[in-house]
């Protein structure tokens, strides 16, 4: 994952590197209008790039920490000014440390700052530095500002950005070539940049209940860490730390009122359960050594050590020894997701479907719209052979969520065998439409329209066909 640290990696502090992606997949933007680059404009983009993203990085599509992540990127949002749009947080499975920001409200994380993040304070951290990028529109800014001087280059320079996050080698060649010889005004742009982001960003943290000093915490463990290291992770050579970074950071920190803040207990669920579950070295140990940590105290909190215990002995089919951690932390956290998600997998499992069924009905009674209850529910209504009732319930939920990639998916499992194929069409289209697939999209839900039966259902595919037809048309625009 990591590239060489030039100047031309620190000209773009947002464009971080992820797995490589085809750069003629890569959706441009035209130079019409880029030079005042509209809120709508930019929420265009964002939407595009996380189509992109999703047909093109290893994201990391869990309910459960979709939902934790998700929840402590609002909880900062409610602090910040100037939020323009709604934000999406991609989970990206890559143990290396990284964050970035895009157009639009997009900010992708690596579940390696899980791995390396002491506490949630250290993570909300750099959430809130990453979300600040965006709220005070650093990159939009950076583009107006280039489209002054050079207005002809502005497509292959957005593009460029959008591409450095997915092929880092292609997108800073791309950006070399297009930047020119203006590079150290780039340079010093993105430095003003980080400082802004470093000072907000604490002010959200403090604002949402979290550890001011984590920032520069973070920050100065990084520097330590990797002072003699051959190849830096791609944060430091995409965010860099000089001393004054962290010194301002410990000094802006030192405002606030001195506090004592408890751990929390979810991010050390969501931690453990990525070191079982995510993590790219072996995990088949990690069940003794999550059992040591419970009893051994440390860093972990018993009952997130034993969660991490139950995953691992889930990992290697170990049922009834999980069953016995989990029935224990049921005991004092019932109502917690984490454990509710591990109790369905259990079940599942050993073919206990009804018993996971019965406790998701009664868990969606006090979380009605949850989507790891809704997921874990229809996947265990699929996996007892309960396909038509599995589809109503996705169907009811994707009326209120179409972006969820995963229902969609769902559903489609839950159509084939009940052999409505039209169904079954449309489910797909949605799936590659989420991707950026319009091509496929188009052709999926054309043929459901075609095979329907019934004259309303038929009319409203028809009706469906024709936006995908528009957004089509939209994504070539931004394509081309």
């Amino acid at each position: 994952m990591g590239f060489r640290a030039t100047k031309l990696a620190l000209a773009f502090a947002l464009a971080t590197a992820l797995p490589v992606a085809a750069a003629n997949s890569l959706p441009d933007i035209g130079t019409a209008g880029v030079s005042a680059m509209s809120v709508e404009r930019e929420a265009r983009f964002g939407q595009a790039f996380t189509r992109f993203a999703r047909a093109n990085q290893p994201i990391i599509d869990d309910p459960v920490l979709n939902e934790y992540v998700t929840d402590l990127g609002l909880k900062l949002l409610s602090q910040a000014d100037s939020v323009r749009f709604p934000f999406r947080f991609l989970l990206i499975r890559d143990d290396s440390i990284n964050a970035s920001a895009f157009l639009g409200g997009v900010v992708q994380i690596h579940s390696g700052l899980f791995l390396n993040a002491a506490n949630e304070s250290e993570l909300a951290s750099v959430l809130a530095h990453e979300i600040t990028h965006v709220t005070q529109r650093h990159i939009a800014r950076y583009l107006e500002s280039q489209s002054r001087s050079t207005p002809l280059t502005i497509a292959g320079l957005v593009g460029s950005v959008a591409l450095a996050m997915v092929n880092p080698q292609a997108g800073m060649a791309a950006l070399q070539t297009t930047l020119g010889l203006k590079m150290q005004s780039a340079i010093n742009y993105t430095r003003d940049n980080e400082f802004e982001a470093d000072r907000i960003g604490l002010r959200l943290l403090h604002n949402a209940g979290f550890d001011p000093a984590a920032m520069a915490s973070f920050f100065q463990k990084l520097a330590e860490q990797y002072q003699f290291a051959s190849t830096p992770p791609q944060m430091l050579l995409t965010h860099p730390l000089p001393a004054s970074r962290i010194a301002e950071a410990r000094s802006r920190a030192a405002e606030y009122p001195a506090k004592q803040y408890p751990p929390s207990l979810d991010f050390q669920l969501a931690k453990a359960r990525i070191m079982v579950r995510f993590q790219q070295s072996s995990t088949s140990e990690l069940h003794r050594y999550f059992e040591r940590a419970a009893t051994q105290g440390g860093d972990w909190q018993p009952d997130a050590a034993r969660y991490g215990q139950a995953l691992g002995l889930l990992a290697i089919n170990e049922y009834e020894p999980a069953r016995t951690v989990l029935t224990e932390l049921a005991g004092r956290h019932g109502n917690n997701i984490f454990v509710l998600d591990a109790l369905t997998d259990l079940d599942n499992a050993q073919k206990r479907h009804d018993t996971a069924i019965a406790r998701l009905q009664q868990a969606r009674q006090r979380l009605p719209d949850n989507q790891v209850v809704m997921i874990n529910l229809a996947d265990s209504l699929l996996q007892a052979g309960r396909h038509q009732q599995a589809a109503e319930l996705l169907d009811g939920y994707l009326r209120r969520h179409p972006e969820n990639p995963l229902a969609w998916e769902l559903i489609a499992q839950a159509y084939r065998p009940l052999s409505d194929e039209s169904a079954f069409r449309q489910a797909q289209a949605e799936v590659a439409a989420l991707k950026g697939r319009y091509e496929v999209a188009v052709d999926q839900m054309e043929i459901a329209a075609n095979m329907s039966k019934d004259a309303m259902q038929r009319a409203r595919l028809g009706a469906r066909l024709e936006q995908l037809r528009q957004q089509q048309k939209d994504w070539d625009t931004l394509r081309n």
